[in-house]
């Protein structure tokens, strides 16, 4: 057997594989596309929820960048959204406070009220001191006797303590401006007690229409209301007053009479000392620029109060020799 038939045999298999998966490369040109898509979307969302005037600014910072962000203004990035006017922030959560978003509340002052409030509570103290003064006078045998010559009301000008003649029991001799013994008694008592408040007090003297022996022309009731109302203060402040409380000593002669119908009644001689509320205080600093003192608009109470102007009264009676 020759050499060759020894020799092996080799046999070669040829093995296919299956096709080729083509690679990954159109899977990325898609995420490229989608990606460019959404961008180009939220873009005509964003441009269509803007207003004019941002539109214009980012175009003006897209032609003039450098210009813009150092000018300031709409689309260099001034804005609490994405672009001013495009809606709420779209990177804030629900709930979420951003640093400066917080701002202490502003208190607000109703002056109206408090001044209502403070001329009420005012009030309530005025009313209380005048409990206090009737409480005093009644538990007092010696002042409970003048209890008819002793008037108290509330006006708008505060508390007022009016001290008024009798036919039988005269606050002064006639034509004098010394006071009687028991006047005096009245005023020290009360002047203490007018201490219990903070408010200060206005006195005024009145006399009746009998006019002053001599005329008008020397001393006449114009001098002589003056003279008791002062000495009334000085009484009252010898009682234990504090003198500093006393705003006003003023006469008014018979231009306010407390019985209008009767101008030469003994009534009308009297001494007003009022516990000043603060409005009217400060209408008497002001000097009567702001608001005029204790202005009311009935002429029946203008004169129980005391304030009715002169030219308001009518003409004052015949003269006759003797002054009250």
């Amino acid at each position: 057997m020759s050499d060759d038939s020894q020799q092996p045999i080799v046999v070669k298999k040829i093995k296919k594989a299956g096709a080729a998966g083509h690679g990954g490369a159109w899977k990325i040109a898609y995420a490229d596309f989608v990606t460019a898509m959404m961008a180009f979307f939220l873009l005509m969302w964003l441009l269509g929820s803007t207003a004019k005037g941002d539109l214009k600014g980012i175009a003006d910072f897209f032609q003039t960048p450098l210009l813009v962000a150092m000018a300031g203004g709409s689309g260099s990035g001034d804005s609490s959204s994405v672009i001013q006017g495009g809606g709420e922030d779209l990177t804030r959560a629900h709930g979420q406070v951003k640093k400066g978003d917080i701002e202490a509340p502003k208190k607000t002052i109703n002056l109206q009220a408090l001044k209502a409030d403070f001329e009420k509570k005012e009030k309530e103290r005025l009313m209380g001191l005048k409990s206090d003064i009737e409480a005093m006078i009644e538990a007092s045998p010696t002042l409970k006797q003048f209890k008819k010559q002793l008037l108290l009301d509330i006006t708008s000008e505060g508390l007022r303590i009016q001290i008024v003649d009798e036919q039988n029991r005269p606050m002064f001799d006639s034509a004098s401006s010394e006071l009687k013994p028991y006047t005096k008694l009245i005023l020290r008592e009360i002047g203490p007690m007018l201490n219990k408040v903070e408010n200060r007090i206005s006195l005024s003297g009145h006399t009746d229409a009998t006019p002053y022996a001599g005329g008008d022309r020397g001393f006449g009731n114009w001098e002589l209301s003056t003279n008791r109302s002062n000495a009334s203060r000085r009484e009252m402040v010898a009682g234990g007053l504090d003198g500093s409380k006393v705003m006003r000593v003023t006469g008014f002669a018979s231009t306010v009479l407390f019985d209008k119908t009767q101008p030469q009644s003994p009534i009308n001689r009297r001494i007003s000392i009022i516990v000043l509320n603060k409005r009217t205080e400060e209408a008497i600093l002001d000097d009567g620029k702001e608001e005029k003192v204790a202005e009311v608009t009935d002429a029946q109470q203008l004169d129980a109060r005391g304030v009715l102007p002169p030219a308001a009264v009518p003409a004052a009676a015949p003269a006759v020799p003797v002054a009250r």
